[in-house]
């Protein structure tokens, strides 16, 4: 079982909107027209379709919002996507919601408990710090387990980063269950998300590849190969990878072949199995089930009365306890601790001994005289 978790799917009036110089750096107006053309369902099954044939099952379609989620403008576009594709047995699809976090999100992205039910529909909710001040809150307090954790952060690989990742954060992170995607277009010199490059947040080209081999060997030194996870955010179709040619690429940033293959399928069930836990109190798996166990035959009186009642337990023959008789190890036992106290009774004393020699000198003295 091989996972995706990063498939860029974005509607045109989004795109439209954010490639504008006016609207650009900000989030798009209420659109409530989220239906897709058969032409643009037909090319997600496409991609969709080339990614079965790779070999991958679980496929996550990736929303990307810049700055922060507003209730009043955000449109989850990927409900009505999912229910417009065809159906595939043995495919699963989720959907995911990923936050590009800028100097403008210092402020608040939107993980508030009051847009809990706006994240609600996501199977994963995913951040993408570009600053020192982001990064340290996506490791901190966006970890913890609450409605609203956030349980994958995904670096910019193809920009320099301004900030180093503290071994500090980074533990912190994984201990919460945080896992660091790497995105292997990136490597390629790929296309990227639209919205990604218009945020600034992915570039491409001789500089970006050389930036993406220099990131990531820079996470997979600082994770130690632990909390990784391997995805594509491919849009060109000519880009994608099997997964076992993706397992054969990250190994080249100095990471073992299990490692390289735990990315792709291990670390990303564990994930997905910890996103769900989202929807329960605490990050608990499931919910208490009380199972109430059948009703067997009652007991006997006798079997009462033991329960109730241990002292008054009969003997093997039906004896009361007063009357049993000793066993006869215990006998001889007695016995002969008898005999020994009566020669010990008898043995001589040696203050006696000593009283007795006496009196025989004085006797033996007044027959000499």
């Amino acid at each position: 079982m091989f996972f995706d978790l990063n498939v860029p799917v974005h509607h045109p009036q989004f795109s439209a909107q954010n490639s504008s110089k006016k609207s650009k750096g900000k989030q798009p107006q209420q659109i409530l027209d989220v239906s897709y053309s058969p032409a643009q369902i037909g090319a997600i099954d496409a991609r969709l379709d080339l990614l079965v044939h790779l070999g991958y099952t679980v496929i996550a379609l990736n929303q990307t919002v810049q700055t922060a989620v507003v209730p009043k403008s955000h449109v989850n576009i990927l409900e009505n996507l999912v229910a417009q594709l065809k159906p595939r047995p043995g495919i699963v699809l989720l959907k995911r919601l990923t936050i590009i976090l800028d100097q403008d999100s210092e402020k608040g992205f939107g993980l508030t408990p009051a847009n809990a039910a706006i994240f609600k529909p996501y199977d994963l909710i995913s951040l993408v710090p570009t600053t020192l001040p982001t990064f340290s809150l996506a490791c901190l307090s966006h970890s913890q387990p609450s409605a609203l954790t956030a349980h994958v952060i995904s670096l910019p690989l193809t920009l320099r980063l301004d900030f180093r990742m503290k071994h500090t954060l980074v533990r912190t992170a994984l201990k919460n269950g945080v896992v660091f995607e790497i995105n292997y277009v990136g490597a390629l010199g790929g296309d990227h998300d639209a919205i990604l490059v218009d945020a600034g947040a992915a570039e491409s080209g001789a500089a970006a590849k050389r930036n993406w081999w220099a990131t990531a060997k820079e996470v997979a030194r600082v994770t130690k190969g632990k909390g990784l996870i391997v995805s594509g955010g491919v849009v060109a179709e000519a880009d994608y990878r099997a997964p076992r040619d993706v397992a054969n690429l990250i190994t080249l940033l100095g990471l073992p072949q299990e490692v390289s293959h735990s990315a792709l399928t291990k670390v990303p069930k564990s994930l997905v199995l910890r996103a769900q836990t989202r929807q329960t109190f605490r990050a608990v798996f499931s919910e208490p089930v009380l199972v109430i166990p059948e009703v067997a035959a009652g007991p006997t009186p006798i079997e009462t009365d033991r329960n109730t009642n241990p002292d008054t337990l009969p003997l093997a023959d039906d004896r009361p306890r007063g009357s049993e008789k000793k066993r006869p190890r215990e006998e001889e036992g007695e016995d002969a601790a008898v005999t020994t106290q009566k020669s010990s009774t008898t043995a001589l004393d040696p203050v006696e001994g000593t009283s007795r020699k006496k009196k025989r000198k004085k006797g033996n003295n007044q027959e000499t005289r």
